[in-house]
């Protein structure tokens, strides 16, 4: 092989790559690969709204999430892990791509197709020799791309005997709840992949813990004993902040007593509740009888009170919480049982597990659930890492990290060169245990999807290590900053106040250099101050 064709492999393959191609050639030796040298398999675990709240590596006020933990005890923790847009579908393209959402071209999920046939750190790592695969949601409208194997369900799936979409086009009812179907589908491929010699990165993605949070029946009565707290802000009144106000998420006036908590009755209407049932009527009948029987008594109750105003809110968001967490309790066994095959079958020195979610939740923070605004509660989301040998750092992690740079770090970890275009950054250094100076100082912030449900505005910001601030815009013209410091649950926007004149400069200063970096084409929106 002459000089020039292996500066093209390694260019085109990276370094790995090209070296086990030049092994591969005929009258060419390599010495043997050390354990040591061998790529790194990827496990990559992604739920669905779960957030930092309901997780007790981050917060043990509400449940214990002991899998979850694990994770973190055995590797690392990130203590400020951001989302590029907090909406399920470009969360995940963010993420496949390392590139924000104007960037993938998956901005928003109501008008967006994923080109599959962009450049994904799956489809780079594919090329470099490792096996690749991934399971369960999918939510980007297309079908996948660069995988050796993929099994996905359809839209955001079904909790109770859901369909699968399999390689060869085929879309297939089958039996049991998702989330151990999911599991289940995920070791079975472990266990028959082609060549086992190959380093792999298995994409593990639950629609856990989604709306509408239907329980698996063997979880049923779990926190019924439970009181949760009232968050702090559980009443707030959104004054000065406009595109807080308009938002349809409250949990008194939006979230459906039907369709989210399972409080059907004969004569009881709601636009969701046919959704509702559609849902339910997928259950067998075994498992319909043990959750009829369940909420039968509790529907009773409620539709006998005949609840208003506070006590129907927090009546509401009881219910809520306890099914969520129930829904949490099954990931979490289930995310157990992958890290246990994984330690039975000797992989854990040399295998890279993630565990994050595609954003965070309001679990009745502002009166809301969902996600969606640049606010910390869905803007922040869980992030923890079991780390293989070579990778020293342990404890948390406190630079400020978002889902684009797990693209590069996924790359880096494979010895895959990382391409110009994408734009986030390899967390590798992190995971060493090093810090280096030159890490980003802010994150830079784009919700796209706007009119659409829950009515939150479209809006860009920035956030550094404590202050924020935010532009609603499209229809509206509001903008809104923060002192994270001083007013953690972002109740006073000191935008527009005397005194903070330089503050507001110095934001749109970085808001600028950040819309710039990243080539976002509203930049030029950006008011001068």
């Amino acid at each position: 092989m002459s000089k020039s064709q292996l500066l093209y492999l390694t260019g085109t393959l990276g370094a790995s790559a090209a070296a086990a191609a030049v092994a591969a050639l005929p009258g060419c030796t390599s010495a043997r690969q050390t354990e040591a040298d061998k790529p790194m398999n990827i496990v990559y675990i992604m739920t669905d709204d779960h957030t930092s709240q309901m997780m007790s590596a981050y917060d043990t006020r509400n449940i214990s999430t002991p899998n979850l933990d694990r994770i973190a005890a055995d590797g690392v923790k990130f203590t400020r892990s951001f989302v590029a847009n907090s909406l399920s579908g470009p969360s995940r393209a963010c993420m496949l791509t390392g590139k924000h959402s104007h960037a993938n071209g998956f901005t928003d999920n109501t008008t967006c197709v994923f080109d599959a046939s962009q450049p994904t750190w799956p489809r780079y790592l594919r090329d470099a020799g490792y096996e690749t695969a991934i399971v369960g949601k999918w939510h980007l409208e297309s079908l996948p791309q660069g995988f050796d194997y993929w099994e996905i369900v359809p839209g955001q799936g079904d909790y109770w005997n859901p369909d699968f979409i399999k390689q060869n086009g085929d879309t297939v009812t089958e039996r049991g709840y998702l989330t151990h179907m999911i599991t289940d589908k995920s070791l079975r491929w472990l266990d028959e992949r082609k060549d086992p010699s190959k380093p792999f990165a298995l994409i593990i993605h639950h629609k856990a813990i989604h709306r509408n949070w239907l329980p698996d029946t063997a979880d049923l009565d779990l926190y019924e004993d439970v009181t949760f707290p009232l968050p702090e802000t559980f009443y707030d009144d959104y004054a000065g902040r406009l595109a807080a106000s308009t938002a349809e998420m409250r949990i008194l006036d939006h979230m459906d007593a039907i369709y989210d908590l399972k409080m059907d009755h004969p004569d009881s209407t709601s636009a969701l509740k046919e959704r509702y049932l559609s849902y339910v009527d997928r259950m067998d009948p075994d498992a319909r009888e043990k959750f009829e029987k369940f909420y039968q008594p509790i529907r009773d109750d409620f539709h006998a009170r005949k609840l208003k105003g506070s006590e129907l809110a927090e009546w509401k968001y009881q219910r809520y919480m306890r099914d969520y967490a129930k829904v949490v309790k099954s990931l979490d066994d289930n995310v157990g049982r992958v890290l246990d095959y994984l330690k039975e079958h000797d992989m854990l020195d040399n295998t890279l597990v993630v565990y994050t979610s595609d954003q965070g939740f309001y679990m009745g923070e502002h009166g809301w659930f969902d996600k969606r605004f640049m606010y910390e509660e869905s803007l922040n989301t869980p992030l923890v890492m079991m780390l293989p040998k070579g990778l020293n750092a342990r404890g948390d992690i406190d630079e400020m990290v978002q889902n684009i740079d797990y693209a590069p770090t996924f790359l880096e970890l494979a010895g895959v060169d990382v391409p110009a275009d994408i734009q986030g950054r390899s967390l590798l250094p992190l995971l060493k245990g090093e810090h280096p100076a030159d890490w980003r100082d802010a994150i830079y912030y784009h919700y796209h999807e706007y009119p659409a449900e829950h009515s939150v505005k479209r809006h860009y910001g920035v956030r550094d290590s404590r202050y924020k601030l935010i532009h609603f815009y499209n229809d509206i013209d509001s903008w809104e900053l923060y002192d994270l410091q001083e007013d953690p649950r972002e109740l006073n926007n000191l935008y527009g106040k005397s005194g903070y004149e330089k503050l507001t400069t110095e934001m749109m200063g970085k808001l600028k250099v950040l819309q710039e970096q990243y080539d976002d084409p509203i930049r030029h929106n950006v008011k001068s101050e």
